[in-house]
């Protein structure tokens, strides 16, 4: 009986009759209290929404992936936002990105190669994916858990730089000798073992039939190479400096070589034994290409600049970006051509946002080179991080160029008409 009075908060004897009001004052207390907590509740879950969950931050690429080694290769899954990546240790890494902060993750390690994975390709389903390494081996593994499925130990005599896959049964790699095998993966034979080049073999590309193998070498040479006779066709003149890598563009017509001297080579298809074309864009080297229209393709260099490319006319576009100071590995695109993703010696895996690349369009007209000698922006992070100011001043010179492309072509118009 003692508890409704501490509750009440009255100190007159129970066997006394209370106060008529005491009833109506303790239920007015009681209703006045339990507002003020009910209002302490409220002011409480208002402050814990206020320092709870908040909405998820989204970026305009993922987060740069740190890594403990630098990674020579990184390969993107055909369907997923998936990465895996190999490093000078041997190891291998699986990683998950997203825009989304925080949720780029890694997945699985895998450090079955011996020495330095030089690099890793996804199958075209996606589900399997192949490694060559300074070991001199050839690894298969099981996308989803980095379980190693198939080895073959001594695939070459010298360590292995290079890897393509030509269809899901076969695979194409060279050599640091020069040699290029091609194996049926089916019974884990080389169908072909073919040493034509002086040289490491540095780069390997293959026609849409899947009928011509193209390869280029340390020795200044593309090499051709025909898979369904199984027999070597021929070598090109020499280059000045080493060929560096290869790739395809202008459905198929035209066969890109990149250069340890910065010099892009152009050969017809066809006309392999001497190039058609060739200029310099400026660069320490052009170390990798990944086509991305018809016209444009990124380059990856030396000085750690990563460079959009246009041909035909033959121009540097301007900079995607860069790791400042480092030499970039390689670079290659997402399954929906939304990022180019780079490896480079300072140890990062960087995301840069090309999906308005395609829609670049370039013109005979050359325009007026910067002040300060800067490529153009073509990405937020172009030029750093913090490139915010750098992108209000690309917007100002947007304009002045369309005013100016006005401009000319109204003169044009009046000196047409007289």
């Amino acid at each position: 009986m003692a508890a409704p009075a501490e509750h009440v908060e009255t100190s007159d004897p129970p066997e006394m009759d209370p106060e008529p009001e005491a009833p109506e004052t303790s239920d007015r207390e009681q209703k006045e209290e339990e507002e003020e907590k009910e209002k302490e509740e409220d002011d409480d879950d208002d402050e814990d929404d206020e320092e709870g969950p908040q909405e998820p931050i989204i970026r305009d690429t993922p987060a740069d992936i740190k890594l403990e080694a630098i990674a020579n290769t990184v390969a993107l899954h055909p369907t997923r936002d998936l990465l895996v990546c190999g490093d000078v240790d041997g190891d291998l890494y699986a990683y998950a990105y997203s825009c989304t902060e925080g949720e780029t993750r890694e997945l699985w390690s895998s450090g079955h190669h011996l020495k330095s994975c030089r690099q890793v390709r996804f199958s075209a389903d996606g589900l399997q994916l192949y490694s060559v390494s300074r070991d001199k081996a050839v690894h298969l593994l099981d996308v989803e858990r980095g379980q190693l499925v198939t080895r073959i130990r001594g695939a070459h005599g010298a360590p292995i730089n290079s890897l393509l896959l030509v269809d899901e049964n076969i695979l194409a790699t060279g050599d640091d000798g020069g040699t290029l095998k091609v194996w049926d993966m089916r019974k884990g034979t080389a169908i072909m073992d073919l040493k034509q080049h002086e040289d490491y073999i540095s780069g390997i590309a293959v026609d849409a039939a899947k009928r011509i193998l193209l390869t280029t070498s340390g020795d200044g040479t593309m090499g051709v190479f025909n898979i369904k006779r199984r027999r070597f066709e021929l070598l090109s003149e020499n280059q000045t400096g080493d060929l560096t890598s290869v790739a395809l563009m202008k459905r198929g017509k035209k066969v890109i070589c990149g250069s340890s001297e910065g010099t892009i080579y152009i050969f017809n298809w066809n006309g392999f034994g001497a190039t058609s074309d060739r200029f310099t864009i400026k660069a320490e080297s052009v170390e990798c290409i990944v086509p991305i229209t018809d016209n444009i393709m990124c380059t990856a260099s030396m000085d750690g600049y990563i460079r959009a490319v246009n041909l035909f006319p033959n121009r540097v576009i301007g900079c995607i970006g860069q790791h400042v100071g480092e030499p970039v590995e390689e670079i290659n695109k997402s399954w929906d051509s939304r990022f180019l993703v780079s490896s480079a010696h300072d140890q990062l895996i960087k995301f840069w946002d090309i999906s308005d690349l395609k829609n670049t369009k370039v013109t005979e007209y050359r325009k007026r080179k910067k002040k300060d000698g800067r490529m153009k922006s073509l990405t937020k992070k172009a030029h750093g991080e913090n490139d915010f100011f750098a992108g209000l001043m690309e917007e100002l010179e947007k304009k002045e160029e369309e005013e100016k492309g006005e401009e000319e072509e109204e003169e044009d118009s009046d000196s047409g008409s007289d």
